[in-house]
């Protein structure tokens, strides 16, 4: 027989299921629930957003609030905010918010009930211009009362007659997690140095741009993924290329939904001054397995990860460079953004626009990585021969006479791409007489001399035959005895390019004629 069923007794969404099904989904963790709470507090104009971490009593026994100084909402519009896809702003691409989940999703992810208080500025009074705020109106979600069917609807916002000392000035909102069974720690010292972490770093151009954002009372400071920042949490590295501007399709099918922007831009991590950083120095720094692309939307960060890099596998090379995407959110359906704003997923054509620029800058960015980690292992390997130079430099006779012309020019030369030789404040450094480097010589000459008033440059030619078939192989040799061979080498040719020096300009070219004809006689004695 069938069971016929009444109309209202079969609706569409069953609601006690529907608040449970809600809490497990979406959410990363901690700071990308409390990530949609700043969301609202920066569209709503906010210039100061408190976040709030406390001890509470019972089990769970935490309370987080956060609290904006932005327009706040009228008593209908908090009511809206409360319901699950209820924003006045559902569907609007100008801002940060879009589908109106982010208020009730992400506090009961995280927590059993969330109470949001709320009030406006009224007016200034014709006597002074004193701000008057209007009266604080509160609503409030409850799972226990929902999935026992005692809360079946938002509740009428009320008028709070008590509302906590936070709802303060002209206009405002304040949102109280209650029961906070689903935070990521219970600690709250471990909640705060991760808040302020991630949110310092989805932030970090809205901080840049002036707004106020704390933790416990903590400033949280901007970190930049790029390193470029001068303000940021740490920087140092220098951009790369320009920034790349895309205009993409909204839609390919219907070009009536016009372009929205994309731009791309790449930074390279200063590798001659934090190569030698320990392994928690580096991992510290964000350095150590932080390769990646950082996915801006509406100066937002949503996400971070391996995007956009076609068939380039992930080494640790990768982990020296940086990239920035950010994009319009007219483009939110191309990046497969959800309405958590936690990750994306981008369509193929877009994959197609981008990735091949994108992987070929990161496999150029690689290369040039690989090669400044060899550089500055081959600089730490001088190091025994340049000092034992500069300290047998009080027996000799002093150099005098200015640089020649050749020798000044390569040593300005080296020094743009050569950290080593620029000036120091270390006092070690400041007394180091001589230097050894690697780079490429013009000319065949298996080494080089460059000089200003301070220091001597030995530049040894790694394309030379003596390099790669003697020298080369005595430095990647880990013996001892190689090592002093050597360090012997390479005080014989700091001998040999000092005493060219000392010469003088007068025979410059005629001792520069030499070093190249014996460089050519040697390398074909070599290859003979």
């Amino acid at each position: 027989m069938t069971q016929i069923v009444a109309e209202d007794d079969c609706p569409i969404i069953a609601l006690d299921r529907f608040i449970q099904a809600t809490r497990d989904s979406g959410y990363k963790g901690t700071a990308s629930a409390i990530s949609e709470l700043i969301d609202n507090s920066i569209q709503a104009k906010a210039s100061k957003i408190e976040v709030s971490i406390t001890a509470a009593e019972g089990d769970p026994p935490i309370e987080i609030a956060v609290f904006d100084d932005g327009c706040g909402m009228d008593p209908f519009t908090l009511r809206q905010a409360l319901r699950f896809g209820g924003s006045s702003r559902f569907g609007d691409r100008s801002g940060l918010g879009r589908y109106g989940m982010g208020l009730p999703n992400s506090s009961l992810s995280q927590a059993a009930r969330v109470t949001v208080y709320t009030w406006q500025e009224l007016g200034r009074t014709r006597m002074r211009a004193e701000v008057k705020p209007s009266a604080v109106y509160a609503s409030y979600l409850d799972v226990d009362e929902i999935a026992a069917g005692k809360l079946q609807h938002v509740p009428v916002p009320k008028v709070a007659p008590s509302p906590p000392p936070a709802c303060c000035g002209p206009s405002g909102t304040l949102v109280v997690w209650q029961r906070c069974d689903r935070v990521d720690n219970r600690r709250i010292s471990t909640l705060e140095r991760k808040l302020a972490a991630e949110l310092g770093r989805r932030f970090r151009h809205f901080i840049w741009n002036g707004v106020r954002l704390t933790v416990n009372g903590s400033s949280v400071k901007a970190v930049d993924p790029l390193y470029l920042h001068p303000s940021a949490k740490d920087s140092g590295a220098e951009s790369f290329g320009d920034i790349v501007k895309y205009e993409i399709a909204v839609d390919p099918d219907d070009p009536t939904k016009g372009t929205g922007r994309v731009e791309v831009r790449f930074s390279e991590l200063p590798v001659h001054e934090w190569q030698g950083f320990s392994n928690d120095q580096k991992r510290a720094l964000g350095v150590s397995k932080g390769a990646g692309v950082s996915i801006v939307r509406a100066g937002r960060e949503v996400d971070y990860g391996w995007f956009f890099l076609g068939d380039k596998r992930r080494e640790n090379y990768d982990d020296w460079w940086r990239c920035e995407i950010q994009f319009d959110p007219a483009l939110d359906e191309a990046f497969g953004i959800t309405h958590t704003k936690q990750q994306v997923r981008p369509k193929t054509y877009l994959l197609e626009a981008l990735t091949p620029d994108i992987e070929a800058t990161a496999r150029a960015l690689n290369s040039r990585v690989r090669k400044a980690h060899l550089t500055t292992k081959s600089q730490e390997r001088f190091t025994e021969a340049e000092q034992l130079a500069s300290d047998s430099e009080r027996l000799l006779a002093p150099l005098t006479g200015e640089p020649g012309k050749r020798a000044k020019d390569l040593m300005s030369a080296l020094k743009k791409r050569n950290p080593k030789l620029r000036p120091s404040g270390d006092p070690e450094v400041q007394g180091q007489r001589y230097a050894i480097v690697e780079a490429p010589l013009k000319e065949t000459a298996f080494f080089s001399v460059a000089r200003d008033k301070e220091r001597l440059v030995l530049v040894l030619n790694p394309d030379h035959p003596f390099y790669t078939r003697v020298y080369r192989p005595l430095a990647e040799s880990e013996s001892l005895r190689d090592k002093g061979l050597r360090v012997s080498i390479e005080l014989l040719l700091l001998a040999a390019a000092r005493s060219e020096a000392a010469i003088g300009s007068r025979r410059a070219e005629a001792l520069e004629q030499f070093r190249l004809d014996w460089s050519n006689t040697l390398a074909t004695f070599l290859n003979g």
